[in-house]
């Protein structure tokens, strides 16, 4: 229930509904519109929201869906369950249109079966009856008209008249030609009277030539005839066209009649055309107004992140102004009352309207401007009191009509009520009018009601500080730029800065002493405290801010330092593990070399000559274990000089000579990809791999199966997703499909606003491998659809 009715025109609801209309295609969609209300129960808002969402996500992200042809057919369906009429050729080509686009829809969903789900219920169990439009098509050609062969005796009377009209033309050009050559023509050629086709003779020589007189012109010397042997040709082509024209009735009516027993299904067919045409209007207004879901909750609460004005960011976007500033708040069971003071034009009434449109709007199942995370329960009661409404008629002052919606509001209210009031107590005396607003407020905080409530005066502002469930607020205030700041803050009251504006406004200092002697002391002194404790309180503020910002970057910081001692501890078992292993190795292939000398000496019966050459060898064998370390001092000059070092790039590590790939950089360390393995070395000890050598090391890194080849599938769909994630997914795709040597790659974007297709075509530029992409086929997706060629 909302009281009274006007709150709706007051709050923006009326125009809402107005803005939506302008989408709708039809007009059953828009009298749909004109019929939104807010519902009470939470499932169906849920559906209304649902189906919203899921369309406002078909047209950002998937291919338009076929609505080219919505007209409202409801009317030639129930005409057509009359027995005995017929429609009409352009009224079946209507229903014909509207059938293919009926059909069109229904095999758009089912082809993305359970994509939609809310959607897909606005047609679930409707069948595709093919043998209408198969009937239709039979008779009705594209332009709308009669087939000539939608009947044998339709044809043959199509092809009597013909012939019949080409004999008239033959015979009345060769009377005229005549005429001509007597010289009874007037100047001019064949001209049509009463639909006949007329000879122009002088009005001396009328009598010459036989036939009917259709008409003559405005000076009387020229007569109109029809010859008479003319006149009995076009006389039987009269009667064939009318026997033709009683030929197409009855193939009308035969058809409509075949329409009647479908008439429940065309019934059903024009209701899902309207409905999806309503959801759509919703869907493109939401997509105006930067709507979305927000939560759903059972309880009477508002929770808003981020909400704005869907009014005024409309007009915002459309004149090119800043950003509407964002609301925050909460209004829950123990937070049930919001008391909103401050300023003069400090936004206190677009916030209590925002809550309140944006209330009515999510109960109506309509997508609000505010972050998803936001939270919205229900109400059962919408009052609101909102403006000036007095009335001569009713003999209402401005503040009586203020009592009277008051009085409704103490009788009527309950927990399940919204109650938005604007101005609190003005319209008389404030030495009275604010204790009965503080009367009326402690009345309805005892119904434990929900509200906004704005108001300048100071009683209800300290009778709100120590009272439960009701919240002082106040809208932000620049008291040095002397602006206001359209930020709400919970928590205090505001100060309603009348001497700072006055002053500003550049009011005369002895008019503005002379206020300020006329003030109560105590007044000022509450005043002068306000607007020290907002000073103070932005102070505070501003100073959160900024040690909430140093310690989100402090535990950055330690996240990494603690990322980057778990890679060493990982690292420090795996490298000691493989040294052990590479020392037995050494050592047995030592020992073994040792036993094989020792060997051969004893085979040639420690002949000099050969034990000194097998003494050299074994010699050369221990040289070389100690080689690389002689090298590394050089490599690591070259290394240090080289600064280039950047994630992505392939190195190889000095000491180790393993190759390894850059996955971070921490100032001079970098942290390397070995297979599964990571390590941290300085950049010092690596060496750049470049050309041959790093495509060899990224071979070698990641040897291709059979089995890696046969899983892989070289299409990625990334609709809905956002540009981040769907650039992340693409590059673990490319990579693949480099690795093993995939020729090209399907890449499922959708079209939408074309932002997410921008962003993947700027990254395909950039990437190495990717030789060229191109669109889809128009049939098969178009620039929806991108294919990239590798090289």
């Amino acid at each position: 229930m909302i009281y009274p009715q006007n709150a709706v025109e007051k709050l923006g609801y009326t125009e809402i509904k107005a803005l939506i209309q302008q989408k709708c295609l039809s007009e059953a969609a828009k009298e749909m519109v004109s019929k939104i209300q807010p519902q009470v129960k939470l499932e169906l808002i849920d559906r209304y929201l649902r189906q919203a969402k899921e369309f406002r996500d078909l047209l950002q992200h998937d291919a338009p869906l076929p609505v080219d042809h919505i007209y409202p057919i409801k009317a030639l369906i129930e005409k057509a369950k009359v027995e005995g009429a017929f429609l009409f050729e352009e009224e079946f080509h209507r229903i014909l249109l509207s059938l293919r686009t009926v059909y069109a829809i229904i095999r758009y969903f089912n082809d993305r079966e359970q994509q939609y789900p809310h959607l897909e219920l606005l047609f679930e169990h409707l069948p595709i009856e093919k043998n209408i439009v198969r009937s239709i098509e039979q008779v009705i050609d594209e332009r709308g008209k009669i087939k000539d062969n939608a009947s044998r005796l339709l044809l043959d009377l199509t092809q009597q008249i013909s012939k019949s009209e080409q004999e008239a033309r033959k015979r009345i050009d060769s009377i005229y030609k005549q005429a001509q050559q007597n010289g009874w023509t007037a100047d001019g050629s064949l001209t049509i009277r009463d639909g006949r086709l007329c000879i122009p003779i002088l009005a001396e020589n009328k009598r010459k030539l036989k036939g009917l007189i259709h008409d003559e012109s405005a000076t009387g010397q020229t007569a109109y005839i029809e010859p008479e042997e003319v006149f009995h040709l076009n006389n039987k082509v009269r009667d064939l066209e009318f026997e033709k024209r009683r030929e197409i009735i009855r193939i009308l009516t035969e058809l409509t009649s075949l329409l009647r027993p479908h008439v429940p299904l065309l019934l059903a067919y024009h209701g899902l055309l309207t409905k999806l045409d309503f959801v759509r209007a919703k869907a493109l207004f939401a997509l105006d107004i930067d709507a979305e879901m927000p939560e759903l909750s059972k309880e009477a609460e508002i929770r808003l992140i981020n909400a704005k004005h869907p009014l005024l960011s409309l007009a915002a976007k459309q004149e090119g102004h800043a950003q509407v500033v964002p609301l925050n708040l909460k209004i829950d069971a123990t937070d049930r009352v919001l008391l909103v003071s401050g300023p003069n034009a400090g936004g206190k009434s677009v916030c209590m309207k925002t809550v309140g449109l944006l209330q009515l709007m999510f109960q109506s199942g309509l997508l609000i401007p505010c972050d998803p995370t936001s939270k919205l329960g229900l109400f059962k009661q919408f009052f609101a009191d909102i403006g000036d409404d007095q009335s001569i008629d009713s003999d209402l002052s401005t503040y009586s009509a203020h009592l009277s919606k008051m009085k409704y509001f103490t009788q009527f209210a309950n927990a399940r009520s919204l109650v938005l009031i604007d101005e609190f107590g003005t319209g008389t005396d404030p030495q009275f009018g604010g204790p009965i607003a503080e009367a009326v407020l402690e009345v309805l905080n005892k119904k434990q009601i929900r509200g906004v409530i704005t108001t300048h005066y100071s009683n209800l502002k300290l009778f709100a500080s120590h009272t439960e469930g009701i919240e002082n607020a106040s809208m932000l205030f620049d008291n040095t730029a002397m602006k206001p700041l359209y930020i709400l803050q919970i928590g205090k009251p505001g100060s309603s800065y009348a001497f700072e504006i006055a002053q500003n406004i550049g009011l005369p200092k002895e008019v503005l002493h002379l206020a300020k002697q006329k003030i109560g002391v105590q007044q000022k002194k509450v005043d002068t405290l306000l607007v020290d404790l907002e000073r103070e309180k932005k102070e505070v503020y501003d100073t959160k801010q900024a040690i909430n910002l140093r310690e989100r970057e402090m535990l950055s910081q330690q996240t990494e330092l603690n990322s980057l001692k778990a890679y060493l501890e990982e690292n420090k078992q795996k490298l000691l593990k493989d040294a052990k292993e590479e020392a037995r190795q050494i050592i047995k292939d030592a020992n073994k070399l040792v036993e094989n000398t020792i060997s051969e000496i004893k085979q040639v019966k420690a002949d000099k000559e050969k034990t000194k050459t097998l003494r050299f060898g074994l010699h050369k064998a221990a040289e070389s274990l100690t080689e690389k370390k002689k090298e590394n001092p050089v490599k690591a000059q070259a290394v240090a000089a080289d600064e280039s070092i950047e994630i992505g790039d392939w190195v190889k590590i000095i000491d180790t000579g393993n190759e390894a790939q850059v996955i971070e950089i921490a100032k001079n360390n970098l942290i390397l990809a070995l297979g599964d393995l990571r390590t941290v070395v300085k950049k010092t000890k690596v060496e750049k791999l470049r050309g041959k050598e790093k495509a060899k090391a990224v071979k070698k890194s990641r040897p291709i199966s059979a089995e890696s080849v046969a899983d892989f599938h070289p299409e990625v769909d990334v609709r809905g997703m956002r540009t981040e994630d769907a650039l992340q997914k693409l590059e673990l795709v490319l990579d693949r499909a480099v690795m093993i040597g995939y020729p090209s790659l399907k890449i499922i974007h959708g079209k939408g606003d074309g932002i997410l297709r921008k962003f993947i075509r700027d990254y395909l530029r950039k990437y190495n491998h990717v030789s060229r992409f191109e669109d889809e086929h128009a049939d098969r997706g178009g620039d929806g659809i991108t294919y990239a060629y590798m090289d």
